[in-house]
């Protein structure tokens, strides 16, 4: 009995085990659902069986070319929600009405889709213990000279 396979190859069963895996699925589970094994196969044999499956070039090329294209579709959607949330903004700097939902809903969108992501800048030069132990006596000794100018009755500061 010969199973049909598909443009790229693959039986059904094959193409289902890499939509799995593609999905999410441990090659194991991905193996389960697919071929519907009988539940006395020994779990040590399912693994090698969805190993082997999946050491399939034909099966693995599927499986990164499903994850590819639900990578660019998930690109594709954060940019078309970043562009939405940049002409409303826009929109409503340019005068249009808006209410504080309109608003909420635009910034969730907006962090959602990246548009408003913080930048920190880290910088981790190489500095030594008596370098960091300066700087910190230099600040606390600027705030206690701040506080104790806040701390001064407004009596003193006139003569």
């Amino acid at each position: 009995m010969s199973v049909k396979k598909d443009q790229n190859g693959l039986t059904p069963k094959q193409a289902h085990f890499a939509r799995c895996v593609a999905g999410g699925m441990t090659q194991a589970d991905a193996y389960r659902e697919a071929y519907d094994p009988k539940p006395e196969t020994k779990p040590e044999t399912i693994h090698t069986l969805a190993s082997r499956l999946m050491a399939r070039a034909e099966v693995r090329s599927r499986v990164d070319a499903i994850i590819a294209a639900k990578e660019r579709a998930v690109a594709a959607s954060a940019l078309s929600d970043r562009d939405k949330v940049l002409s409303k903004l826009r929109e409503w700097v340019d005068g249009a009405p808006t209410d504080s939902n309109q608003l909420r809903a635009a910034e969730l969108l907006g962090k959602a889709s990246g548009t408003f992501t913080e930048r920190v800048s880290i910088n981790q030069g190489d500095r030594d213990p008596s370098e960091v132990a300066a700087e910190i006596e230099r600040i606390l000794a600027s705030v206690i000279s701040d506080d104790e100018k806040e701390n001064v009755p407004d009596s003193e500061h006139l003569h």
